[in-house]
């Protein structure tokens, strides 16, 4: 009984070093599996940005460390020692440990955020009563732009008539700042002696772009691609016709169609017959 009441003691203590508030405890401890020595956060951060994985100690164990390099950050997918102390060990300089003294705060910055850099980091403290681990899962999320209604990557208007195209921007915990328009690769200029240009951003979860080109002519014919920055890109290729000339086109392919059906069917019968002579 005692023996059970001094684990539990110890259990408690525990706790309390890393949750000093105690109130995301058994959330934790559920996504831990039950593990006694081990809290996990989980952090989303966007492609491009920078990530900060808190780890944070007690003083309860800082009076245990006989030096502040028994805090390290271990990142689990190559095994790769990043840190111990504020002494990175690394030669990719993106990574950085933020640290003041006095603080309980060991946090492993990581910036302009990579795919690569997706996975789960170990902050390992070292103490007279064993290792206590904090496990930080970073979640890399890429932005992706659509342009509505481009199913099938074409889009029809008649010469003189109204481009209306919509970009949506979805998976961005940060809105883009500027939300790009390219017209065969070139830059869209707004304020182009054209005229008849515009684009409108509304910022926000799920980010929309519209741009609108009025009095459209050939020349307004090619691929329009929308792009933010570390965004995952989408185009969609534009046809200016005359109405008259796009239905002649259609009704073109489809005799075009017909007749090669109706040769077809020409050579199978004079093949026939000519096995029946």
């Amino acid at each position: 009984m005692q023996q059970q009441q001094q684990q539990h003691q110890k259990y408690s203590e525990w706790r309390n070093l890393w949750y000093p508030n105690f109130e995301d405890f058994s959330r934790a401890e559920a996504i831990a599996g039950g593990a006694e020595n081990n809290t996990i956060t989980n952090v989303t951060v966007q492609l491009g940005a920078t990530a900060y994985l808190h780890c944070h100690v007690r003083s309860a164990i800082d009076r245990t460390l006989s030096g502040a390099e028994q805090v390290s950050w271990v990142r689990r997918r190559d095994w790769h020692i990043l840190s111990s102390g504020v002494f990175t060990y690394t030669n990719d300089e993106r990574f950085q440990i933020l640290h003041a003294e006095g603080s309980d705060d060991w946090t492993l910055q990581i910036k302009y955020v990579q795919k690569r850099d997706n996975g789960t980091y170990e902050c390992q403290v070292s103490t007279g009563q064993g290792l206590f681990s904090h496990f930080v899962n970073l979640q890399i999320v890429v932005p992706e732009a659509t342009i509505q209604g481009t199913r099938s990557g074409e889009h029809h208007v008649d010469i003189g008539s109204i481009i209306d195209l919509v970009c949506v921007i979805d998976r961005s915990p940060t809105p883009p700042q500027y939300v790009f328009w390219y017209h065969n690769d070139h830059m869209i200029n707004y304020d182009t002696a054209r005229g008849g240009i515009s684009v409108e951003t509304v910022p926000g979860p799920r980010t929309q772009s519209r741009l609108t080109i009025r009095d459209t002519n050939d020349a307004d014919s090619g691929n329009y691609t929308c792009s933010a920055s570390n965004t995952e890109s989408a185009s969609i290729y534009v046809f200016v016709s005359e109405g008259d000339n796009v239905d002649a086109i259609l009704m073109r392919k489809a005799s075009c169609a017909m007749c090669l059906a109706s040769q077809l069917v020409i050579v199978l019968i004079s093949t026939f017959i000519g096995t029946m002579r």
